[in-house]
């Protein structure tokens, strides 16, 4: 804010309000001190697993299914908001609050499948990296070792702030799928035709669809966002600024990787889809190979191998920090980035060990689309129990005033309840199918 006053006959001068600039700083400074952990979970969530299933839906169904999509913003948002709040209000992270509140059984059965989700994760997110190797001649132990020791070397550093900045920095190489869209020139009419009529009703429709909708909440999603508020530092801010912030960090996250699903949708619709409908693709190199057409082969392999490594990378390190975090919160182990290597053993352990473990799996097993499709059936068999504890935790630890009520509530449990039945509905398919 600034004023003028007159100090001569024909001079003025700025007088700066300092009072004022400080606090637009202070503003801008608590509006940005929780922005990151909604935005870096959420990055997370499109993952290589997800942006293969964003690919067969445009290659199979064209745009039908980008009005899933899009009504999977306001899923992913009240999901994740729950665990905020819990983070917030409660200052407990998400295995240590089912101890409390459900005993320690309960909280090491919480912790146990989601260490094991975390690992079958690393699993997906190594093998779309060793797809991008080969796309571009690197054996697998280069297109899997350097990212491994890059990832251990990250964690053992420390700190999380720094973790924070390059997970969304890498993570943000997602964002070349938009203009990997935006090139493919996709059919506006074709477009909104798809998005009037978006549902076939057909089994593999409906089996595509609930791919979709269960790869959405993933058990790590909400172990890694409760943790990561409590984790960044927030001093200065009060609840209510706290909660707001984090909130809006987690409505951004919802709307920038959804946007990411979108333009993988509608590239692969306005170009394999078109030109080969039905097409089968399981792999990355199934993807760029089909791309090679229409775009070329250096554009096809550098925007989405680029897409891929991003969505791999930020996926694995926040996997394996959640995997890390719900186990140390259940066995009572601090579990901070904030803490050292040597304060905090077990907790750098298994973050560590997680990471590796994945890594080996993917080096000496021969069928990697395979694996990631169990991977995926395990997640979606695990999405009953992590709701569930999400759910119950929220009327039971946090206090009255802050919890849903009404409406809100009735639309959260709903949404939660679709999320449930089309990843149980995932689970039989793909077992009859089997």
């Amino acid at each position: 804010m600034t004023e003028y006053v007159s100090v001569g006959p024909a001079r003025h001068e700025p007088v700066v309000d300092v009072a004022a600039e400080d606090h637009s700083h202070r503003r801008i400074w608590w509006w940005l001190l929780l922005v990151g952990p909604g935005l870096m979970v959420m990055l997370a969530d499109s993952d290589a697993g997800s942006v293969i299933t964003a690919a067969q839906s445009g290659a199979q169904y064209r745009y039908q299914l980008v009005a899933c999509q899009l009504a999977l913003i306001p899923i992913l948002y009240v999901v994740q908001e729950i665990t905020v709040r819990l983070g917030l209000v409660t200052g407990r992270g998400h295995g240590a609050l089912i101890r409390s509140v459900f005993g320690l059984p309960w909280g090491l059965v919480s912790a146990v499948t989601l260490f094991v989700a975390c690992v079958g994760a690393l699993i997906t997110e190594f093998a779309g990296l060793a797809g991008v190797g080969e796309l571009i001649g690197l054996p697998r132990i280069a297109s899997i070792g350097a990212p491994t020791l890059a990832l251990v070397g990250l964690v053992l550093a420390g700190r999380y702030r720094r973790v924070e900045l390059v997970g969304i920095t890498i993570g943000a190489l997602e964002l070349l799928f938009i203009p990997a869209a935006i090139i493919a020139r996709p059919d506006p009419h074709a477009l909104l035709s798809g998005l009037a009529h978006p549902v076939t009703f057909s089994a593999p429709y409906l089996t595509l669809l609930a791919a979709n909708v269960g790869a959405v909440i993933m058990p790590w999603m909400v172990f890694y966002q409760q943790g990561a508020v409590i984790d960044k530092d927030k001093r200065g801010l009060g609840l209510p600024r706290a909660l707001r912030a984090a909130r809006l960090d987690t409505a951004l996250g919802a709307v920038a990787t959804q946007l990411v699903m979108i333009a993988v949708v509608v590239a692969i619709a306005a170009t394999i889809g078109t030109a080969q409908p039905g097409a089968s693709l399981n792999t990355v190199g199934d993807i760029a190979t089909g791309l090679i057409p229409f775009f070329g082969r250096d554009a096809a392999i550098w925007l989405f191998g680029l897409g891929m490594i991003g969505a791999s990378v930020v996926a694995a390190l926040v996997v394996a920090l959640a995997g890390a975090w719900g186990l140390s919160e259940v066995l009572g182990w601090r579990h901070s980035l904030n803490d050292s290597p040597n304060c905090a053993v077990g907790f750098y352990t298994l973050a560590v060990v997680g990471t590796l473990i994945g890594a080996v799996l993917v080096l000496v097993w021969p069928n990697l689309v395979q694996l990631s499709v169990e991977v995926e059936v395990m997640n979606a068999c695990l999405l009953p129990i992590v709701l569930g504890f999400l759910l119950a935790l929220e009327r039971k630890a946090l206090p009255e005033r802050l919890r849903m009520r009404g409406a809100w509530r009735v639309v959260t449990y709903l949404l939660s309840g679709l999320v449930i039945v089309l990843g149980l509905y995932t689970i039989v398919q793909t077992f009859i199918g089997g």
